[in-house]
C-alpha cells in the first residue's frame, strides 16, 4: 500500500490541494516487488469512473438517493465496460482479452441479466 503523506494545505481557495511531502510504502499482504508499488491503477480506475458516470463527478447535482440504485449504476458500468466496450490498446473487451467471452456483449444481452 502507498500512503502519500500531505503538509498544510496551499492557497486561500477551499479546494486548494495540499502539497504531498513524502510517500510512505507498507506491505499488507504477500511479498510485493517495493519499486512496483504504485497508486496508478487505483487512480485510473476512480478516473474512469468519473468520466463514465456523471454520479461520481465532483460538485455535481446527479446522485443516487438510494445506495441500491448507486450499486446497481456501477455494476451496469463495469458489465459493460468489461464485457460490452472493445478497448483501443487490447483491440477486444477486457473479458476476451482474459478469456471469460468468446464475443462483445450487446446491450441487450447485458440487460437480460437483470432480475
Amino acid at each position: 500500500m502507498l500512503v502519500k503523506l500531505y503538509g498544510v494545505r496551499g492557497g486561500e481557495g477551499r479546494y486548494s490541494p495540499a502539497e504531498c511531502i513524502g510517500c510512505k510504502k507498507e506491505t499488507i499482504t504477500g511479498n510485493p516487488d517495493r519499486k512496483h508499488i504504485s497508486t496508478s491503477y487505483a487512480e485510473r480506475q476512480n478516473l474512469t469512473m468519473r468520466m463514465s458516470m456523471r454520479r461520481f463527478t465532483r460538485l455535481t447535482k446527479t446522485f443516487s438517493k438510494k445506495v441500491e440504485n448507486l450499486a446497481h449504476a456501477v455494476s451496469l458500468h463495469f458489465m459493460f465496460y468489461n464485457f460490452g466496450r472493445i478497448h483501443k490498446t487490447l483491440r477486444v473487451t477486457p473479458a476476451m482479452e482474459a478469456g471469460v467471452t468468446d464475443h462483445v456483449w450487446t446491450l441487450e444481452e447485458i440487460a437480460a441479466l437483470a432480475d
